[in-house]
């Protein structure tokens, strides 16, 4: 069975020491499932984290593409895989599908090799099926690892500011109905896992007390920095056994984190940059991370992470940071998807 096993799934697979929860469970009050992560902490780059679909782990440290320029993203993708990358995230709303599929094929590693998200566009929640053909098509591949619903916001294509995201939503078809499509996806073979983006608790509960709901997200992709540490929602997302992967975790490339005199300081007694002090903290945290970048050696420093690791006095000093600000706001779509609940 091992053998049939990718290369960063049979790691999880061999060190789990319990079955994994099966995704067509439905979550339980009941249950705390509580991460489990592979390989031993110094060794962040090799870690990963096995998600709620048995024998299926995501590695700890991806290269996110969001905001990277066209003519650059796909340089950016074949540097980080060559630098030693196996996680990448994309999404249709991104508009560089195309350049990230080009900048894997340009790498040489192998597609089995690369764990590759992707995320369903708002505009498409009545179209999911079509969505991810779309998505395939654009990446040149026959699979996904994961599919997110990238917001829980179904806009209505055919109004008016649709393509940015604006227009309105559907009279008669919400997030729960999106998911119920995602759930006929994983027989497909053409998505590893299923999951979610930018869902707040409030939108959690809905979604998973739905009858309807009958696999659990693998995955709730969101904002985390320590600017926007979100405990609660973390702590949320766990108790139903779905891992918290960290966009932004820099915190912009303007990111007012590189100048806090808290990660500053530590930096300094680490020999580190700020850069690499916030990557680390969140891969201590129990979440996998997504730093942007697409110039060659911030994309290699920002996995220079081995070997070191902040101690729990650290950790804590990061946590304390008071500041709050958020990359990604909800003020662009026509509902509010954002509640204030995450603290």
């Amino acid at each position: 069975m091992l053998s049939a096993l990718r290369p960063i799934q049979r790691q999880a697979f061999k060190t789990s020491l319990r079955p994994l929860l099966l995704t067509h469970l439905k979550p339980s009050s009941s249950i705390v499932y509580r991460p489990l992560a592979t390989m031993s902490a110094s060794a962040k780059t090799s870690k990963s984290y096995p998600l709620n679909v048995t024998g299926l782990s995501i590695p700890a440290i991806g290269l996110g593409t969001w905001q990277s320029s066209p003519g650059e993203v796909g340089k950016a993708v074949e540097a980080a895989l060559r630098a030693g990358y196996r996680h990448i995230d994309t999404a249709f709303g991104y508009r560089n599908e195309k350049e990230v599929g080009e900048g894997i094929r340009a790498s040489g590693v192998p597609r089995e090799e690369i764990w590759l998200t992707t995320k369903l566009d708002n505009p498409w929640h009545k179209r999911v099926k079509e969505g991810l053909e779309k998505s395939l098509e654009n990446l040149g591949v026959e699979y996904v690892d994961l599919f997110l619903v990238h917001w829980p916001a179904s806009i209505d294509p055919d109004k008016e500011g649709a393509n940015e995201g604006k227009g309105e939503v559907y009279g008669d078809w919400d997030y729960i109905d999106t998911w119920k499509e995602m759930q006929k996806l994983v027989d497909t073979g053409k998505v590893k896992a299923i999951g979610v983006s930018n869902f707040g608790i409030k939108n959690l509960e809905r979604l998973l007390n739905d009858p309807s709901c009958k696999i659990v997200p693998a995955v709730n992709q969101i904002e985390l920095h320590p600017g926007n540490p979100s405990p609660k929602l973390v702590a949320y997302n766990t108790s139903k056994g779905i891992h918290s992967s960290g966009y932004s975790p820099l915190g912009s490339s303007d990111s007012p984190l590189y100048t806090n005199d808290t990660v500053k300081s530590i930096a300094e007694s680490k020999g580190k940059t700020p850069q690499q002090v916030l990557l680390a903290w969140g891969v201590q945290k129990g979440w996998s991370v997504l730093p942007k970048s697409v110039t060659e050696s911030r994309i290699k420093a920002n996995r220079d992470l081995d070997g070191w690791e902040l101690t729990d006095e650290e950790v804590k000093k990061i946590d304390a940071i008071p500041d709050r600000f958020k990359v990604c706001g909800d003020d662009w779509l026509p509902i509010k998807v954002f509640f204030g609940d995450d603290e």
